[in-house]
Formats: structure tokens, sequence, C-alpha cells
């Protein structure tokens, strides 16, 4: 540590690096736990921030993204920050401003956590643009792929081109680790996704790392999240990211047979699990630990919180993983 109490690029010392270690695949002295969706509408604070001005305005805005940031972490004690933006991001082509925040917060965290930036992949990022939004069968999105292949690669290829540096440009503002999310991976089977999606998600790691050597920047682990994309999880396992996350509708045992020893695996609640009842919670989380085992695991949901969940009963998903994670480590 630098004798003023900053570390490199001029941003606090980290005092909690809890998550950074367990996504190297280090040993940590706990699970590390933090919420996709953390910062959401299930929180009063944000629906108050928020009602002031649209969506994207808020992205727009380094302030309002770095209030909301760090809302959570006023009333958690989680072990990651994920900066409030959206995968729709890139398409609006936003970068800088999310950019700003990243640094803004980084600076308020105070090294308190880690901060991690993110990105939608890229098929995913070609759904919504030619979705124009979400939708239950990805039609119009697939339509491309058997029609239009050619054309559907060079989409790919420009989005990937986009991600590349701006996923750069988020470590270079702060961010300390990042994850990609393939959210819409389960509406590919195995072979369209070995085609449009698995290659598209390599080359981002790839290049992402690569850069960043070349700017003569200290690596940053990565996260793969391919929603319902586990009949790849072998190959996700090998795309070149530390971590990789699973929804709840997979084993943990069974993922953790699939990928071997050489990955963190990161989740995977369900989120409506936290409708239960606060000792429910308890008990399902203890299940999860026990299933996971103590290393090279990050706790969280296997997706995002939804806007009508009750805080209390996030603070209790939290407490639990951090309780009963200690006691695992002590049998």
């Amino acid at each position: 540590m630098e004798a003023n109490g900053l570390g490199p690029q001029g941003f606090p010392e980290l005092k909690n690096d809890t998550f950074l270690r367990a996504a190297w695949g280090e040993e940590t002295d706990y699970t590390p736990v933090w919420c996709m969706r953390q910062a959401g509408r299930y929180l009063p604070e944000f629906r108050e921030a928020r009602a002031a001005q649209d969506f994207f305005s808020t992205c727009r805005s380094p302030e309002a993204c770095c209030e909301l940031t760090l809302q959570p972490l006023h009333r958690f004690p989680l072990d990651a920050a994920i900066i409030f933006s959206d995968i729709l991001v890139v398409p609006q082509a936003l970068g800088m401003e999310v950019t700003m925040a990243i640094t803004l917060t980084r600076q308020r965290l105070a090294g308190r956590v880690p901060l991690i930036g993110f990105a939608g992949a890229p098929w995913t990022l070609m759904t919504y643009m030619i979705e124009g939004g979400s939708s239950s069968t990805m039609a119009q999105a697939k339509r491309w792929l058997y029609q239009r292949p050619k054309a559907s690669h060079q989409l790919l290829r420009i989005l990937t081109d986009a991600l590349v540096p701006y996923l750069v440009g988020q470590v270079v503002a702060g961010a300390q680790a990042l994850q990609l999310f393939e959210s819409h991976a389960g509406h590919l089977g195995p072979q369209l996704f070995n085609k449009f999606a698995l290659p598209y998600i390599r080359e981002v790691a790839k290049r992402v790392k690569a850069r960043l050597q070349e700017a003569g920047l200290a690596p940053v682990p990565m996260i793969i999240f391919a929603k319902d994309g586990h009949f790849a999880l072998e190959e996700l396992a090998q795309a070149g990211y530390e971590v990789v996350g699973l929804d709840w509708t997979v084993t943990p045992e069974k993922a953790r047979e699939r990928v071997g020893k050489s990955v963190t695996l990161q989740g995977n609640l369900d989120p409506c699990a936290l409708y239960a009842s606060e000792e429910e919670i308890g008990r399902l989380v203890q299940q999860m630990l026990d299933d996971f085992g103590p290393q090279r695991y990050i706790a969280n949901l296997g997706h995002g919180l939804y806007p009508d969940m009750d805080p209390e009963h996030v603070g209790a998903f939290v407490d639990a993983v951090h309780k009963y994670s200690r006691v695992l480590r002590r049998k």
C-alpha cells in the first residue's frame, strides 16, 4: 500500500478483496456474495431516485449512476458493487458516461469492496436490436440466423468490435472485474449457440485480456453468465473466463463435475426463493453452500432481483451466506 492510502491508478486501497480472491480461484475465509440487479427497483430509495428521470437519462448521469450503484451497499454487507447501467448502453453509444460513472463510483466506494463492470454479449445485444425489445421466442432474431447467416455474423462482429474497447474502457476507468451477460443463451440450442454465440463470447475475453496487457494494465477476472445455457457449461468453462455464472436450473454438484476445478462458479439461488420466509431462505442458502463447497465459489442469485422483493429478505440472503460459509469452513 502506498503511504497516502491510494492504490494503483490513484484509487483508494481495497479493504475487502474476498470477491476478487474467489474469482481468481484463491482461498477465502468466507463465501463472497453479491446480487445481480442489486441496484434495483426493490429498493424504495432506488424508486425515489429514479422517479425524477427516464432510464437512459439516468444512464447519462455519472452522479445518478454512482448514487444508485452505492445504494445497496448502504443497506447490505455485499462483497462487490456492480455499476448501475444497462446492457443496451452499447447500441445507445453511451460508453463515455458509463466510464465516468465507474471512476466516480470507485472513488466513492473508498476501497470498501471491488467494483464490477459489465456488458451484454453480442448475441444478446443482437436480439434486442432485431426484436426492438424483449420477446418470449426471439423468433425474429433467430430468423436472421437461419435466413441471413452471413449478415448475422457481420452484425455480431460489429458488436464484438464495439464491446472490446467498451469493456477495456471500464477497466481503465476503475472496474476491478467484468461480467458478460449472455441473457438470451437459452433461446439457442447447442448448435446455434456454438455457431453464433460462443465464438464471440470467446473473442471478447481473448481480446479484452490482450488489450489490457498491451496497455500495461493488471488483468481483471472476467465472468460469463449465459442464462439457460446449461447445455454449454463445458464450453463456457473453457471460453477464457475465470468465473462461470449459473442460473437456478443447474445443479451445483453436476455443474462442478462438468466444469472441473479450473474455474470459479457463481450463483445460483432461484430469485423467487427470496419470497420465502427468512428462516427458509437461511435453509436454502445452507443447502446451496453445501452443494457448491467452500472454495472457488461466489454466491449470487440465478438471475436478477425482481422489483417486488422485500429488501429485508435480500439482507437475510446476504447474511445467511456470510454466516453459514464461515461455519462450513470450520467443519
